[in-house]
């Protein structure tokens, strides 16, 4: 009896999570979030203790809760950026999401499957590229690393070398994919990073940084051949990256966590419209003359007949504050958005204030 009641018990709670996973028209989300959270348990610095016995035998702890919480849901074949600033959580809930470190609680599903659960049968249907984590053998040549990897996700021989043809081709490996990984550039490198984590045609692709360190053509060149993937293959992205261009270029949804806490959960578009009440005027004067002092308008810099401003349209109409500065014989004007690295900054420091009162 005890025995079926188990089996009872496992059906119902399999049905429960997918039920979770689902969303209201029937379909399986690629990545399901539900009241996520994750604690480690640290050694307490204690003053005037370091090397004494007291402080070896009996150590002070004390409980960090990286996730607090965290819910949310991602459609197969979004690109989604997870970002925030270091500490706030984001590694800890990528690792539970792929199955390297066990929630303390809520759950989580990646096409349907609990990674703290299934790890190895999750591994076949997703890719990881870390920019800062090499996981390509450098001593070995980016062909052999490929055959590596196709042995390892169990892909027939035949068709692995049908796959290295095809993304060797689309990823511009020709010059150097028999060049020993630890003599290329940065950038052939991610690109070769990217094209081993495809080998398997994962269903969901982690980015971790995956521009870091690279040049303006590179970086763009990388963003490009991921909006390709990602537009041919139906691959959902989950990204995370410091860079702000990554963000605008490849997303069209964000995600910002602090603290272990989601602070905001939007699309591009809405937070630009909604944070963006700013906007920066560059002018040139005819001769240099004294500007108008006006609620919503800010000098930032002066410099002569240049002068650098920025308007903040919920005080001031921008056609109105263009009139008022245009009363001094502009010569040449430009008007520019707030870069969307300013609006980001100024949530997580909005948010920490909030967090630590």
């Amino acid at each position: 009896m005890g025995i079926h009641l188990g089996v009872w018990n496992m059906a119902v709670l399999f049905y429960i999570i997918r039920k979770l996973a689902l969303r209201e028209d029937g379909v399986m989300q690629a990545i399901h979030v539900e009241e996520l959270e994750k604690t480690f348990r640290v050694r307490r610095k204690e003053k005037g203790m370091r090397g004494s016995v007291q402080a070896i035998l009996r150590p002070q702890t004390e409980e960090i809760k990286a996730v607090k919480g965290v819910s949310f849901g991602v459609e197969a074949g979004e690109m989604l950026a997870f970002i925030g600033p270091n500490g706030a959580g984001k590694s800890t809930t990528i690792k539970m999401l792929t199955g390297i470190l066990y929630p303390d609680g809520g759950q989580a599903t990646v096409l349907g499957i609990d990674p703290a659960k299934r790890r190895r049968q999750l591994a076949y249907r997703i890719g990881t590229v870390f920019g800062q984590k090499e996981q390509l053998w450098t001593h070995l040549t980016p062909y052999d690393n490929f055959r590596f990897f196709g042995a390892i996700y169990d892909i027939p021989e035949k068709e692995t070398e049908g796959r290295i043809g095809e993304l060797a081709e689309r990823f511009e490996l020709g010059e150097f994919i028999n060049t020993p990984v630890r003599n290329l550039s940065l950038g052939q490198r991610i690109r070769c990073e990217i094209v081993a984590s495809l080998l398997h045609k994962p269903q969901v692709l982690f980015l971790d940084e995956p521009t870091i360190g690279l040049d303006p053509v590179v970086k763009e060149s990388v963003r490009s051949l991921i909006r390709q993937m990602n537009r041919e293959l139906n691959t959902t992205i989950f990204l995370t990256s410091h860079d702000v261009g990554d963000i605008e270029k490849l997303c069209k949804r964000i995600i910002i966590v602090n603290a272990g806490q989601i602070v905001l959960d939007d699309s591009m578009e809405h937070l630009k419209y909604h944070y963006l009440h700013k906007k920066i005027v560059e002018v040139k004067m005819q001769e240099e003359t004294s500007l108008p002092q006006v609620e919503g308008i800010t000098i930032l810099k002066r410099k002569g007949t240049h002068a650098r401003l920025e308007v903040d349209t919920g005080r001031i109409e921008i056609g109105d504050a263009l009139r008022r500065i245009n009363a001094a014989d502009v010569e040449d004007i430009n008007i520019s958005n707030v870069p969307l690295e300013n609006i980001i900054m100024d949530i997580y420091k909005a948010e920490g204030r909030d967090t630590a009162c």
